[in-house]
């Protein structure tokens, strides 16, 4: 059983229906590339994971480590061990850093059954976790987000998934406005966080380029709200030798 697994979703905003029945699972352990032209309802599919109110589920199911969770808030979520790395993080002007990943760790130790952790414990882990994903120790006394570059924003979410360890990471489009050298931090981080922990990785994106330093196992493709293409690291070369126009004919054809 995979531990996240979508069937037949269909999601609407207001009147517009984006996701049109569509299915998806993520493996423990596997990174699964979600691709797909602007449009395709790619950012929609991250949101909805997540529980964001904004979209209705109008039909179908999400399923997590084989528990139904298509009507759980966010912060259930969350605790149950989904995160979503996003597209554009916010600033929280007045929250430390450091008090932002306490609360984020208590959380899920509560979750757990634990209790809080020690200030000392919860230094070692934070210095432990910024060692593995490349992030200055200065950032621990800033105000979360704020005055952060995209990729300060980025490297910050992934010093929170190296601590979560979460059983699922959706990335929505983690690589949007990164330079190479942002790219190769947030990549490898990805990579170490994955192999230390056996997450199940969801990177959705619309570019090639991070897929060369975080391989996919498998590649699905969506349009117009649903997927239309699996397969393996090929389709990766594919689209980047042959865009999306294939693509478009593929669903032309499935209408």
């Amino acid at each position: 059983m995979a531990d996240l697994e979508i069937h037949n979703l269909h999601v609407s905003v207001g009147d517009k229906p984006i996701l049109k029945g569509l299915d998806l699972t993520v493996n423990a352990g596997e990174v699964h590339a979600l691709m797909g032209p602007n449009g395709s309802g790619k950012s929609t599919l991250a949101n909805v994971i997540m529980g964001n109110p904004a979209f209705e589920v109008t039909e179908g199911q999400i399923v997590f480590r084989g528990e139904d969770i298509t009507e759980a808030e966010p912060d259930e979520r969350a605790r149950m061990g989904l995160f979503m790395a996003f597209q554009y993080p916010v600033a929280i002007p007045g929250v430390t850093v450091t008090k932002y990943l306490r609360t984020v760790i208590n959380s899920h130790r509560q979750q757990r059954g634990e209790s809080e952790i020690s200030l000392k414990d919860f230094r070692r882990t934070v210095e432990e976790a910024m060692t593995l994903t490349n992030v200055p120790k200065a950032f621990a006394a800033r105000y979360l987000n704020d005055g952060f570059s995209g990729g300060e924003k980025k490297r910050l979410e992934m010093l929170q998934l190296a601590l979560q360890r979460p059983a699922v990471a959706v990335l929505d489009e983690t690589d949007s406005g990164l330079d190479i050298d942002a790219l190769n931090v947030v990549a490898g981080a990805v990579n170490a966080i994955s192999e230390q922990s056996g997450m199940g990785v969801l990177i959705i994106t619309h570019y090639q380029r991070i897929l060369h330093m975080v391989k996919p196992d498998r590649v699905s493709i969506m349009f117009e709200g649903r997927v239309v293409q699996e397969g393996g690291p090929e389709l990766v070369e594919q689209l980047e030798s042959e865009g999306y126009g294939w693509v478009k004919e593929l669903a032309g054809a499935g209408a």
